[in-house]
């Protein structure tokens, strides 16, 4: 089981890979942005092309503030890209555009692994905000009701905070397949119509595996941690 400083060690292992990986992200569009398309189009007209060729008219691409603010949202519809992707007519923004559309995709022809995740949302949602302060409650009334008979205390809070923390982790790996997916169809449509040359395509490869790679070090960070909460649950650690 995983000890007290076991968590720590992983905290900071997690994070120093995230800030890896994330650097590395940024790294990869800077540079794919300075690959201009040979045909001229922006995010925008990438998305909206994906859109059509897919036969969806019903989803709208707007532009939201923010870097890296990229997201597909299925409640109302609308491909939303970030102000650097929106306009620029490079690489990484038709890597962008695309993979959003990808979710857009998945959302109309009913992909499997979509409807869960958003199925998970609210549930996930609750537990986000609320795990934290339940798993520290759960510490501490089973520090407070330790005694002889009982070593570990009540632990029927931190049993809650851990069931908490265990749908936040369970939606990370169910995110994985969606993610990937999203790009699949990305790459695959990019390519199969001829909207990216083969050498613009490399950096659209290329950035959407970094990509899909922060979401795999934030999944397997979640397990990691929700394993020392059970192991903690479990009675694993002695003070």
């Amino acid at each position: 089981m995983i000890g007290y400083y076991g968590y720590y060690i992983i905290i900071g292992i997690s994070m120093l890979v995230s800030w890896w990986v994330s650097s590395r992200l940024k790294s990869k569009f800077a540079y794919y942005s300075n690959v201009h398309l040979r045909n001229g189009l922006s995010g925008k007209e990438v998305a909206e092309k994906m859109l059509r060729d897919n036969g969806i008219t019903d989803v709208q691409v707007i532009s939201v503030p923010g870097q890296l603010t990229d997201h597909y949202n299925p409640e109302n519809k609308t491909v939303n890209l970030s102000e650097g992707v929106y306009m620029q007519r490079n690489a990484a923004a038709a890597a962008v555009a695309a993979h959003e559309c990808g979710h857009a995709v998945q959302h109309a022809k009913g992909y499997s692994m979509l409807q869960l995740r958003s199925k998970l949302v609210p549930v996930v949602s609750i537990s986000s905000n609320l795990m934290q302060f339940v798993l520290i409650a759960g510490i501490m009334i089973m520090a407070a009701t330790r005694t002889i008979d009982n070593p570990t205390g009540n632990r029927l809070v931190l049993g809650i905070g851990v069931l908490m923390f265990a749908f936040t982790t369970l939606f990370a790996f169910v995110t994985l397949p969606v993610e990937y997916d999203a790009s699949n169809r990305a790459m695959k449509w990019l390519k199969d119509t001829g909207t990216v040359t083969s050498e613009e395509y490399v950096g659209v490869q290329d950035s959407l595996k970094w990509a899909a790679r922060t979401y795999v070090v934030a999944a397997i960070g979640s397990l990691a941690q929700l394993l020392y909460w059970l192991s903690l649950f479990m009675g694993g650690r002695r003070d």
